[in-house]
């Protein structure tokens, strides 16, 4: 246990929380669901809290987007593994002959459960540390916040990267009834001979397929200079 507290970060008071955690269902009534239920709140709030801080300029969309690469099984998963959090999972017998040990789902419960475990041991300032000191590396991957950019936020930081005007967008028209409409709208660039259309059931949609293709016009013109 005193290996798995230092790979942690986290020097358990109450090792019996530390045990819980690591409690599978199966292996008892006395398990880590209650935990895992509790990590998981815990590391959604934290993570968005820390998204919010670091992507001043990223809207609602993208930091949703964010947190979901985040916060998924896979990456929890993947930080049990490196941890070597099955080594000391508790479980039953049939999910030791079935290889729980090394099932993904079981894996990121476990963590979320750790989690709520450091918490629980400690306090939320605490907790916090001890996550961001978890995620440090995938917080501070430059790709991602490139790869969830909205096409009109690539144009736009293009296009002024590129001493270009910033891009307009025009209505063209809009279709249907109040409630099943449908926009027309088009993208232009001062100085630039060249526009894009898009259609959506939003006029931001509409405009988000407009930028995309002037998006992809522009990278296929650089490439054949």
């Amino acid at each position: 246990m005193k290996k798995l507290m230092q790979k942690l970060g986290h020097d358990f008071q109450s090792v019996s929380l530390l045990e819980t955690a690591l409690t599978h269902r199966s292996a008892g009534a006395k398990n880590n669901e209650r935990m895992e239920f509790l990590g998981d709140a815990i590391l959604s709030f934290i993570i968005a809290t820390q998204l919010f801080r670091q992507y001043p300029s990223a809207d609602e969309g993208e930091l949703s987007r964010l947190r979901a690469n985040l916060v998924n099984e896979n990456v929890l998963a993947e930080m049990a593994i490196e941890f070597n959090v099955g080594d000391y999972l508790r479980l039953g017998s049939g999910e030791l002959k079935s290889g729980g040990a090394r099932r993904k789902s079981i894996l990121a419960d476990a963590l979320e459960a750790l989690i709520g475990a450091v918490y629980l041991d400690a306090n939320i300032s605490i907790c916090e540390q001890v996550l961001l000191k978890w995620f440090a590396s995938r917080l501070q991957d430059p790709e991602a916040i490139e790869n969830l950019k909205d096409p009109k936020s690539l144009l736009q930081e293009y296009l002024q990267a590129k001493k270009y005007s910033l891009p307009e967008y025009h209505l063209i028209s809009t279709t249907g009834d109040a409630h099943s409409q449908h926009f027309h709208v088009s993208c232009e660039v001062s100085g630039v001979k060249h526009r894009t259309e898009g259609v959506g059931s939003t006029r931001r949609g509409a405009e988000q397929m407009a930028a995309q293709e002037y998006f992809k016009w522009l990278l296929e013109k650089t490439k054949k200079k």
